[in-house]
């Protein structure tokens, strides 16, 4: 069978997209929320300028949505679409896609236990359990009014990048490892009492609705943002194993070796 040249596909019957719902409410409702003031349309115009494409500033402006009314909500997706000239859907497609993203309103601490295989195996699970058993609350629930002082919802999560202080957990983001069942109690215990316990590494605790802001490229004490530590011991190891014993990795060629060459096609 012989295939006609170009790119077929192209005359096939495209698939219509539905139409976008669109919002309709009251006359005197807005379609974005008043939440949205003027400060934060001014960030979010300073986010956008640092785009060549102002799509490309969808997640910086979904986490923004974050930091003021801690998560995102129907009317944070009709903002940021509206800002973007982005149809409600594709917001959506990618605030669902991604579990940085909340639907529902978090506390003032995002508390993240691992319980990959590593973190679960040397008792992430078990700091887990006790957490939520102690909260009363499960994956994604939030113990306390959401947003006030002392509330905190808890999530399983998937790998967070430091097995080598397994069993480990963080709160808004800033790692807290090495953990015990009692340590991840008693670090509870702190931020309900509201307090902010000095993270293992990266900068001190502030809370859920800050981090957010940061994570959106607005920092409103940079300085600060940027204190303690960011290595550790056990990530060291490795180069210091290297170091003193002379190990090193093969130096990058000046040239690199051919490709092999393709085989002959069969007829």
């Amino acid at each position: 069978m012989t295939l006609p040249e170009g790119n077929p596909e192209i005359n096939a019957p495209r698939a219509v997209a539905p139409e976008e719902v669109v919002f309709t409410g009251p006359a005197d409702q807005p379609i974005v929320s008043p939440v949205f003031d003027e400060v934060t349309r001014q960030r979010t115009k300073e986010i956008i300028a640092r785009y060549p494409q102002s799509r490309s500033a969808l997640l910086p402006l979904l986490h923004l949505v974050q930091s003021v009314e801690g998560h995102v909500s129907q009317d944070g997706i009709r903002y940021c679409a509206d800002a973007l000239e982005l149809t409600t859907a594709e917001v959506s497609a990618v605030a669902t896609f991604y579990t940085m993203y909340k639907r529902t309103p978090c506390g003032e601490h995002l508390v993240s236990v691992c319980t990959n295989t590593l973190c679960a195996a040397l008792g992430g699970d078990a700091i887990y359990e006790r957490i939520s058993e102690k909260l009363g609350v499960g994956h994604e629930e939030t113990a306390g009014e959401p947003g006030t002082p002392g509330s905190i919802t808890i999530e399983k999560a998937e790998c967070l990048a430091a097995c080598d202080f397994a069993p480990m957990l963080q709160v808004n983001y800033e790692f807290f490892d090495n953990q015990t069942v009692e340590s991840a109690e008693a670090l509870v215990d702190a931020l309900q009492r509201g307090e902010k316990p000095a993270p293992t590494r990266g900068a001190p605790l502030t809370d859920f609705r800050t981090v957010e802001l940061e994570l959106a490229g607005i920092f409103p004490d940079l300085a600060n943002s940027v204190t303690g530590p960011s290595a550790a011991p056990e990530t060291l190891r490795g180069v210091e194993l290297a170091a003193e014993r002379g190990w090193t990795a093969p130096a990058q060629p000046d040239e690199m070796p051919a490709f092999p060459a393709l085989p002959e096609k069969k007829s």
